[in-house]
C-alpha cells in the first residue's frame, strides 16, 4: 500500500520541528525560558550556552566505530569504501543519535556506480517495513533555499523507481529506474521499538528540561554576582541637613561623615554578603541528574571527583554508556546492511533476494580502547584460552577485542 507523496510531506512537516529543536540543543543555540518575574529586565539580554547535550551525543557517537562487513560475498565493503565510508558512517551515526533516525540515500553516478549520501531526520521520512526495517516508500528534501526553508530539489522513493521534483514539479528527465525492490532510502535508526519504529533521540526530554534549568541557574548566578561583588551598605542616623553623595561611595574612595551640632554621628554598616555556594550545589545536583539520564559521570560534565587511573576503572564507571553504545551498534548495523544491499542492487542492476545477505554481518571496533595494562591482561587470557582450545581466538576475535590488526593479515 502506497500512502503517496502528499502524506509523506505532511508527515515530515509534523516531525521536522522536533528534530530541529534537538539540533538546537546539540549546537548550543537554545534560548533560556525564564520562569521568574523577579529578575530585573536589564539582565534579559544575557545569553548562555551549555554543552551537556552535545556531550551526551558525542560520548556515544565517538565510541561507535564501524570496522567492516564479515562474510562479504557481495562486495559491500568496497561500495562503502568508494563512498568515503569514514565520513559517511560517522555522519550517519551522529545524525541518528540526535534526530533518532538518519537516512542513507542511494543514487547513481555517471558511470552507473552507486553513490551514498546521509540525510538527517529533519529532511527525510517514509513508511517502514517492520520486518526488514527498510522503506516501502520514502520522501526526502535534497536541497533547500538559502534560508533552509523552501524545498528546491525533492525526491520521492518507491520500489524500482525514484522520482525527482524541481521547484515542486516532477522532472521526468531525472527519474531513476532501478532493480531494488525497496525505496533507495535506508533508515539508520537509534533504539527503535514497536511503538516508535523510527527510534528515540539521545537528547531526551529530560536532557532538554535539565539544560533549561541549568541555563536559568546561570542567569541567576550572574544577577547575584553583582550583589556578591558589591555588597549593599547602609547608614543609620544621618542628619537631614547632611550632604551625602551615593556615587562617591566607590571601592577606591573614602567617606567623610562628620558629627552634627549635637555631637552625634551616624552608624555605617553593610548587609551580609550573599554566598554563591548554593548555586554551585544546585549546578552539581543538576549534573548528577543529567549524568544518571545519559550514563555519563560527573567528571564528563566538568565536576572533578576521583580520577580513574586504569582502563578497568574507566570502563566500570561508564558501564551504562557501554550498554547504550552496544545497543546502538546492533540497530545501526541493520541500517548499514540494508543500505549496502540496496547499493548492490543498483551496482549490479539485479534484484537480489534480501535473504541472500543473511550471513553478512557488520563488525565494530571496541567501544573502549584498551591501555597497555589491559592489553597485557587480554594477551594472558588469549594465551590461556588458545592453550585449552587451540586456535579458538584468532585475528578476527583479537581485533574485535582490542582494536589491533596483525601486520601478517
Amino acid at each position: 500500500m502506497e500512502y503517496g507523496l502528499p502524506y509523506l510531506k505532511r508527515k515530515l512537516d509534523a516531525k521536522r520541528l522536533r528534530v530541529l529543536t534537538r539540533y538546537a540543543y546539540y549546537d548550543m543555540k537554545v534560548s533560556v525560558s525564564e520562569l521568574s518575574s523577579i529578575l530585573p529586565k536589564e539582565f534579559g539580554w544575557l545569553a548562555y550556552s551549555l554543552g551537556w547535550c552535545a556531550k551526551a551525543v558525542d560520548s556515544v557517537a565517538d565510541r561507535i566505530v564501524f570496522d567492516k562487513f564479515s562474510n562479504d560475498d557481495f562486495g559491500l565493503n568496497e561500495i562503502y569504501k568508494l563512498n568515503n565510508s569514514d565520513v559517511l558512517l560517522d555522519d550517519s551515526v551522529l545524525s541518528a543519535l540526535i534526530s533518532a533516525c538518519s537516512f542513507i540515500y542511494i543514487g547513481q553516478d555517471e558511470t552507473g556506480y552507486p553513490t551514498m549520501q546521509v540525510i538527517d531526520g529533519s529532511n527525510a521520512t517514509g513508511t517502514i517495513d517492520p520486518v526488514t526495517k527498510m522503506l516501502t516508500e520514502g520522501y526526502a528534501v535534497l536541497e533547500r533555499d538559502e534560508y533552509s526553508r523552501t524545498p528546491i530539489l525533492e525526491a520521492y522513493f518507491r520500489p524500482y523507481q525514484t522520482d525527482y521534483y524541481v521547484g515542486g514539479r516532477l522532472d521526468e528527465s531525472l527519474t531513476f529506474v532501478h532493480k531494488a525492490p525497496y525505496a533507495l532510502l535506508a533508515p539508520i535508526i537509534n533504539r527503535p521499538d514497536s511503538k516508535r519504529p523510527f527510534g528515540h533521540s539521545r537528547i531526551s526530554r529530560t536532557c532538554m528540561h535539565i539544560t533549561q534549568a541549568v541555563l536559568r541557574t546561570f542567569r541567576r548566578m550572574d544577577v547575584s554576582a553583582e550583589f556578591y561583588s558589591f555588597p549593599q551598605k547602609y547608614i543609620l542616623g544621618l542628619s537631614d541637613d547632611a550632604e551625602f553623595n551615593n556615587r562617591a561611595a566607590t571601592m577606591s574612595s573614602f567617606l567623610n561623615i562628620g558629627k552634627d551640632e549635637d555631637g552625634d554621628k551616624p552608624t555605617v554598616g553593610q548587609f551580609q554578603q550573599q554566598s554563591m555556594a548554593p548555586y554551585a550545589e544546585q549546578l552539581k545536583s543538576y549534573a548528577s541528574v543529567f549524568a544518571g539520564e545519559t550514563g555519563l559521570t560527573l567528571d564528563d560534565l566538568g565536576f572533578t571527583t576521583d580520577n580513574p587511573a586504569s582502563y578497568d576503572a574507566i570502563r566500570a564507571s561508564h558501564e551504562s554508556l557501554r550498554l547504550t553504545s552496544r545497543k546502538a551498534q546492533r540497530t545501526i548495523g541493520v541500517g548499514y546492511l540494508n543500505a549496502g544491499y540496496l547499493a548492490a542492487c543498483v551496482r549490479d542492476n539485479f534484484e537480489y533476494d534480501r535473504r541472500a545477505f543473511a550471513n553478512t554481518a557488520p563488525e565494530w571496533l571496541p567501544i573502549f580502547e584498551p591501555d597497555a595494562a589491559a592489553l597485557g591482561a587480554a594477551g594472558d587470557a588469549i594465551l590461556k584460552v588458545n592453550q585449552a582450545v587451540p586456535g579458538f581466538i584468532g585475528n578476527g576475535n583479537i581485533r574485535r577485542l582490542t582494536g589491533l590488526e596483525s601486520d601478517n593479515g
